[in-house]
């Protein structure tokens, strides 16, 4: 399996209440202790809304989980073209809005930032939203030389403006089962029909705020829907090219 949502919560680092939510902690030695009957080779890290724009949680993460590990942060739009670059060469390959977690959704600064971040270090966007977000942003969406929604696009309203973006590149991420407002095995059976290199497994650990954290039987569910060529794509294949794992090594 590569995890393509996944988040390291250490209290080593800074953590800032997100409506005023802090997260319990959730350590790299954690994660591995959970994944560890999943046959988990590689993911991606993604910055929760919790952890804001410091970059420490997201170093001592990659070093610590390797090569078949990337990143997935959020970025300020000041942030130094220098920055970025120092970034991807630890393994981050993505800029990350929160919309959902009050981001700022402003569709012209989110496009200068995404695609600013693309032309300095190939990295594509993700998206956490809901359907009147996905509404807003489709035609920055469609301009976007690579993007990605979290969690199956959150609610049964996004669908319709989603599974176009899916036909026209758009990559979703089949996680938060237990997060979302829709009906799981049509998402799934829907957006592979549109594309079937769309979809992205991933575990969402530690699921926080979740109404129902990840279970093993969600990778069943996948395998249930798609069948077991199709699922293992989904479950590895399309993530792994998506983010180019596993990584090349740090340079110094």
């Amino acid at each position: 399996m590569i995890d393509a949502h996944l988040h390291i919560v250490d209290p080593r680092f800074p953590l800032e209440p997100n409506q005023g939510y802090v997260p319990a902690a959730f350590t790299v030695a954690d994660y591995t202790r959970r994944t560890r009957s999943l046959g988990v080779r590689g993911g991606a890290v993604v910055s929760g809304s919790f952890q804001g724009h410091d970059q420490s949680h997201l170093r001592a993460a990659l070093a610590a989980l390797g090569p078949g590990f990337a990143g997935v942060t959020q970025l300020p739009p000041s942030v130094p073209d220098e920055q970025v670059l120092a970034l991807h060469r630890i393994g981050v390959r993505a800029v990350r809005f929160a919309l959902r977690r009050g981001a700022d959704a402003d569709p012209a600064r989110i496009e200068r930032l995404a695609r600013r971040v693309h032309e300095l270090a190939g990295w594509h966007a993700e998206f956490y939203l809901d359907g009147s977000a996905l509404e807003l942003l489709a035609p920055v969406l469609r301009r976007l030389p690579r993007a990605c929604v979290d969690h199956l696009g959150m609610t049964a309203d996004a669908q319709p403006q989603l599974l176009p973006l899916v036909e026209r590149g758009l990559k979703v991420k089949a996680t938060g089962f237990g997060r979302v407002e829709l009906d799981v095995p049509r998402a799934l059976g829907e957006i592979h029909a549109a594309d079937p290199t769309a979809l992205l497994f991933g575990t969402d650990l530690p699921s926080t705020r979740a109404r129902r954290p990840f279970r093993d039987d969600d990778v069943d569910l996948v395998v249930a829907v798609l069948g077991e060529d199709a699922a293992a794509a989904v479950l590895h294949d399309n993530a792994a090219a998506w983010y180019g794992l596993p990584r090349p090594a740090a340079s110094a």
